[in-house]
C-alpha cells in the first residue's frame, strides 16, 4: 500500500480506465486491469487469464420501479458472466497464475496439481484455469448435492473429480487434511490469492458509475469471502484516493444455511456452526464458513447487515426479476429477497444507489426454475410460475388462447 500511495488516485483512475476494452496481454482482463492493486510483482508471461471480469452492470429500472416502491438507481452486477458462468473466475485467474509461476520457479517442494473442495462453481473455475496451464486439479464434491451443469465442467475440462458422500463442509475438512500432506496447492478463498481477485468487481463497479460510489451493495454469502473481497476492493480505493467513501455492505445468506445471519442477530457474540439445511442456492449451502471473521470485519467497517431469504423468498425473488429481463441464479434470488426486505423495512430508501451482485449464471440452475415453473415444489406456492401452455396444433383452438392471453385472462 505504502508503493501504491506514491501515486495520487487520479493516476490509478485514469490507468484502470484506459485499458477497458484492450487486448493488450494481459490488460483486457477485468482483473490484469488492476495487475498492480493484485499481484504486482507477477511476469505477465506467467499468468492465466481467459479474459475474465468486465461484467455487465444491468440498470434493473423495471424491477425497481414496479415491485421495490419506484427506486430509479438499482442495479445488478452480473459477476456470472464470465468464462466458466461465475464470479469464482475472479480469484481463480490469480491463484492458478500464481501458481504457474511457482511451479517455474525452483522450490524445495515442487508442486503437483491443485486441489479444491467445492459446491459447484470453484470447481468449474478451478478447472478451467488448471486446464488452460496445463496443472493437474483435484476437486473434492458433494454427491449429489450440486446441479448436473456445475458437475460437467470440471469432467469435461479433465480434472480429477471425487464425489464424496458429505456436505461442502465434510469436504473442506478433506481438502485441507490432504493438502497438508501431499503437493498439492490449496484453492479454496481460505487462501487470499483468491480475495485479490475478487476484489477487483468493487472496483469494476466504481469504474462503472465513473467513480462514484453507491450506497448499498448486497452480496450472496456463503463461505464469506467475496463480502470481505468487495470491503477489501471498495477500502483500497478509498485508502488510496480514488473514492472518498465506501458503501454500506449487505450479506444475505438463505434461511437453511445462515450462521452468519444467527451470528449477526446475537450482537456478534455468539458464532456457532451448523449443519446446513439444502437449499435452492446450494453454492452458498455452508454451515461453517472458513472467512467468518473477515466478513465480520467487513460489515462491521461499513456498518453492514446482514439478512435471510426463505426458499420461498428467494425463488419469488429470483422468477419476480426473471420476468423484468433478467435470467438469475437462486443465489442471486437470496440478494434480491434481502433487498425486498430491506426496502420494505425502509432502511434502503427509493433513491439510494443500490447494486445487488450476481454471483452465477442462472443457466447452472436450470432445474430449480423448471420445478418451479412446473409449480413442482412441495409447499411452496409459486406465485411467479409461468407454465408452457398445452395447444391443439390448429389456428381455432391456437387464436383462442391467444385472444384470452391478450384480454388478460391468463
Amino acid at each position: 500500500m505504502e508503493a501504491l500511495a506514491r501515486f495520487p488516485g487520479s493516476y490509478w483512475r485514469d490507468l484502470f480506465d484506459s485499458r477497458v476494452g484492450r487486448t493488450a496481454w494481459p490488460y483486457g482482463s477485468g482483473v490484469w486491469s488492476k495487475k498492480e492493486f493484485v499481484l504486482p510483482e507477477i511476469d505477465s508471461d506467467h499468468i492465466v487469464s481467459l479474459f475474465e471480469g468486465n461484467s455487465n452492470l444491468f440498470w434493473a429500472e423495471r424491477l425497481g420501479r414496479e415491485h421495490l416502491g419506484g427506486m430509479t438507481d438499482l442495479w445488478v452486477k452480473h459477476c456470472g458472466i464470465s468464462h466458466t458462468g461465475s464470479f469464482k473466475d475472479l480469484g481463480m485467474t490469480v491463484l492458478v497464475s500464481q501458481v504457474n509461476r511457482l511451479r517455474r520457479a525452483p522450490l524445495s517442494r515442487p508442486i503437483n496439481g491443485v486441489g479444491c473442495a467445492s459446491t459447484g462453481d470453484t470447481s468449474a473455475a478451478l478447472s478451467a484455469y488448471c486446464a488452460a496451464a496445463g496443472i493437474p486439479a483435484i476437486v473434492f464434491l458433494p454427491a449429489d448435492r450440486i446441479s448436473l451443469q456445475q458437475l460437467i465442467q470440471p469432467i469435461a475440462n479433465g480434472a480429477t473429480v471425487l464425489s464424496l458422500d458429505t456436505d461442502f463442509d465434510g469436504c473442506m475438512r478433506l481438502i485441507r487434511e490432504v493438502t497438508a500432506e501431499l503437493p498439492i496447492y490449496l484453492a479454496n478463498s481460505l487462501n487470499s490469492l483468491r480475495l485479490e481477485g475478487q476484489k477487483t468487481a468493487a472496483i469494476e463497479i466504481l469504474q462503472q458509475f465513473d467513480w462514484q460510489v453507491p450506497d448499498w451493495v448486497i452480496v450472496p454469502g456463503g463461505n464469506l469471502g467475496n463480502i470481505y473481497a468487495f470491503y477489501k476492493g471498495f477500502e483500497m480505493c478509498r485508502v488510496l484516493g480514488l473514492v472518498d467513501r465506501v458503501p454500506r455492505l449487505v450479506c444475505a445468506q438463505a434461511a437453511n444455511a445462515n450462521p452468519l445471519y444467527r451470528f449477526y442477530k446475537s450482537g456478534w457474540t455468539d458464532f456457532q456452526p451448523l449443519v446446513a439445511d439444502t437449499t435452492f442456492a446450494s453454492a452458498i449451502q455452508i454451515g461453517d464458513p472458513v472467512s467468518v471473521d473477515r466478513a465480520v470485519v467487513a460489515l462491521k467497517a461499513t456498518d453492514g447487515i446482514v439478512e435471510e431469504a426463505t426458499e420461498e423468498e428467494l425463488m419469488d425473488a429470483m422468477s419476480l426479476a426473471d420476468r423484468t429481463g433478467m435470467f438469475a441464479c437462486p443465489h442471486t434470488g437470496v440478494a434480491l429477497a434481502a433487498l425486498f426486505k430491506l426496502r420494505d423495512q425502509r432502511i434502503i430508501g427509493p433513491n439510494d444507489r443500490t447494486v445487488v451482485v450476481s454471483t452465477a449464471h442462472g443457466l447452472k440452475f436450470t432445474q430449480s426454475k423448471i420445478d418451479y415453473h412446473d409449480r413442482n415444489i412441495k409447499d411452496m406456492l409459486c406465485q411467479y410460475a409461468n407454465p408452457p401452455i398445452n395447444v391443439k396444433a390448429d389456428f381455432a383452438s391456437v387464436m383462442d388462447v391467444l385472444h384470452n392471453k391478450l384480454n388478460g385472462k391468463i
